[in-house]
């Protein structure tokens, strides 16, 4: 960042998390779509693998996403969390809910404008689902269901009921398939539904809203602009945000954190008064790591779509705010290794502002459930993460190499987030850290972002972006 840039607040109103539960679309996701193509008979393993949902409900990592444990109280729970499920645990915790999927299919309808949804009329009857607009939801008979899926239409199942259909929107142009549209408008209902929610928390009327920036990893356009967008202004008119425009910002796995910061500096600037973050599910990487679980006798845990919405403003004092001059991006020269990635989004802005590694209280990082992703092969996430940023304390000699595990515990957190690449990367904690600041569990947090750039066949390069979070005391 310019070393001219003041130090600055921006207040950080509130958050909202949002888990919907979609079992029946979990053949949808890239890998299980991919796998059930080459081996058939993988779809019925699959399928007496999936949850219901007051198992998804009972899940620890869930309740700790919702706000109903934290990560601590999580770390202290016996495993395995499949199966030791929490008793009395419910869909709505402090800053977030659970979806079941019949209300998740009611969201996908009453957010369609082009008629891309088509329900069942007795499934309708007995779930209902309703436009904001005062549109009728697109209803059709049995038979029709089954002929628009004969026809190239994805099945949207309930279990072993077709509860309707899912068209595509061009016949020739792949952007507009089935499969790619509905990732986006899975999107766009979930961060719909987050923002819609969290209006309602705050009690803030939407028309005060000026700008929504969307971050999620869907890719809405056509086959002249792939990926072009707006989402955020989809989610702004469906959520009534009638005075505001929007944007998308895209960065991997980072995107929230640049989202963030993008709109800080909006307010910052005088642009906008109040700004909202939003980010939808990630339906592509449902059931990612499915044949492992599979292989472990573990039921499918990639069965959710995790969407948030956030709002920023002008700080006040005695409320959360984000340092801007805080703020730090991975640059270009330097490099992607572990170290690197510590140094360029941890240690050089804490020297900038005369803080060391120990001077912070709490990280949040890349927070992957280890439940999920360690039978896969890929381990536990946030812990190799936290040794990395113990390793260079110890480097610094801000702390003894025997204090590595400490500076772990009392740092860190156990993941607890489901595998949608935006959602665990740091943005997953805010409601935590917003709540362990206000109790004066904590004085700061810095939140740390990191994106996989190589994916995209572009470059060879990660990113990143991190920011501490504190009290406004002024």
């Amino acid at each position: 960042m310019s070393e001219h840039l003041k130090p600055t607040r921006i207040g950080i109103e509130g958050i909202f998390y949002s888990l919907a539960h979609v079992p029946d679309l979990v053949r949808f996701g890239s890998k299980p779509a991919r796998e059930i193509k080459t081996t058939p008979k993988l779809a019925s393993a699959l399928q007496e693998s999936l949850r219901s949902f007051s198992q998804a409900v009972a899940y620890a990592p869930h309740q700790a996403f919702i706000g109903n444990i934290t990560p601590h109280e999580l770390g202290g729970l016996p495993k395995p969390w499949y199966q030791k499920l929490i008793e009395g645990a419910i869909s709505e915790g402090r800053f977030g809910d659970l979806v079941d999927q019949e209300r998740f299919y009611s969201m996908l309808a009453a957010v369609d404008q082009f008629e891309l949804v088509t329900l069942h009329e007795s499934w309708l009857t007995r779930h209902g689902a309703v436009k904001p607009s005062g549109r009728k939801i697109r209803a059709q008979a049995l038979d029709s269901i089954q002929a628009l899926c004969a026809s190239g239409a994805l099945p949207l199942y309930a279990g072993a009921t077709l509860a309707g259909a899912f068209a595509a929107a061009h016949t020739e142009d792949a952007n507009l398939s089935a499969d790619v549209l509905l990732e986006n408008l899975a999107a766009k209902a979930g961060a719909a539904h987050a923002l819609r929610l969290l209006l309602e928390k705050l009690r803030m009327d939407a028309r005060d809203v000026d700008y929504v920036i969307s971050c999620s990893e869907e890719a809405v356009g056509d086959r002249y602009n792939r990926g072009g967008g707006n989402l955020a202004k989809a989610i702004a008119e469906e959520v009534g945000c009638e005075n505001a425009s929007g944007s998308d910002t895209k960065a991997f796995c980072a995107g929230p954190l640049y989202a963030m910061v993008h709109g800080a500096s909006l307010i910052q600037s005088g642009i906008c008064r109040r700004v909202a973050v939003v980010a939808g599910g990630s339906l592509a990487k449902l059931g990612m790591k499915f044949e492992s679980h599979l292989k472990n006798g573990m039921p499918v845990l990639e069965d959710v779509l995790g969407s948030f919405a956030l709002v920023l403003s002008a700080s006040k004092a005695g409320e959360p705010c984000m340092r801007l001059d805080s703020v730090a991006f991975h640059p270009v020269r330097g490099g992607a290794s572990p170290q690197a990635m510590a140094e360029y989004l941890a240690e050089k802005p804490l020297a900038k502002l005369g803080m060391k590694l120990t001077d912070v209280d709490r990280y949040g990082v890349e927070l992957h459930n280890p439940e999920i992703t360690t039978p896969s092969g890929s381990g536990d996430v946030p812990l190799t993460n936290y040794r990395t940023l113990a390793a260079l304390a110890v480097m610094r000699g801000q702390i003894e190499k025997n204090h590595i595990a400490d500076f772990v515990k009392s740092r860190g957190m156990i993941g607890y987030a489901p595998t949608q690449g935006h959602i665990p990367s740091a943005i997953v904690y805010l409601g935590h850290a917003l709540d362990a600041l206000r109790s004066g569990e904590i004085r700061n947090a810095m939140l740390i972002a990191k994106g996989s750039l190589f994916l995209g066949r572009m470059t060879q390069l990660s990113d990143g972006c991190s920011f501490l979070i504190e009290m406004n005391k002024r």
